[in-house]
């Protein structure tokens, strides 16, 4: 069975980070992008283009597969109950850095808000806790780049010879 991909945006503010997202997860291969809590979608609810969404993905709203739950514990059991690793990507005591943390089948990260991050409720329902570590005096990335540092470094471990 092929090896999976998914990413699930909670309550992420900025359409311009979710249209970002898309675009880097549409190169990275991933699957499907569940957008959960108040994060924007790329149609509103009369069913038009988001444009900041639209102007940012490049399209790839159209050739990324994505769902919208309001509720993102609910989506999380359910991954889980589907056999989905469910991996928070936020700082953390118990958190593995993301580069030596390897994938043992599908596997569904989460990226949070941009200031808030994922919640201690929401991290204490996933499989593991994966972090990127900082070296400068900031305490984190943007959540777009982030996202793109994981996805990248999951293919690298999905498709070794994609990334030379």
């Amino acid at each position: 069975m092929k090896r999976e991909t998914f990413v699930i945006l909670h309550n992420i503010r900025s359409a311009h980070n979710v249209g970002s997202i898309f675009r880097t997860a549409d190169g990275a291969g991933v699957s499907k992008i569940y957008l959960t809590g108040y994060t924007p979608l790329p149609v509103d609810r009369f069913g038009r283009v988001v444009s900041e969404i639209a102007k940012t993905s490049l399209g790839a709203t159209e050739s990324v597969l994505w769902e919208h739950h309001e509720d993102v514990e609910e989506l999380i059991q359910t991954l889980q109950r589907e056999g989905v690793t469910v991996v928070a990507v936020e700082q953390d005591e118990q958190a593995t850095s993301y580069d030596t943390y390897t994938p043992d089948g599908t596997v569904a990260y989460i990226m949070g808000n941009e200031t808030e991050g994922i919640s201690e409720e929401v991290r204490s329902m996933v499989d593991t806790i994966v972090d990127i570590p900082m070296c400068g005096e900031k305490e984190s990335l943007n959540v777009s780049v982030a996202t793109g540092v994981i996805l990248y470094q999951d293919l690298r471990r999905r498709v070794p010879s994609s990334l030379g």
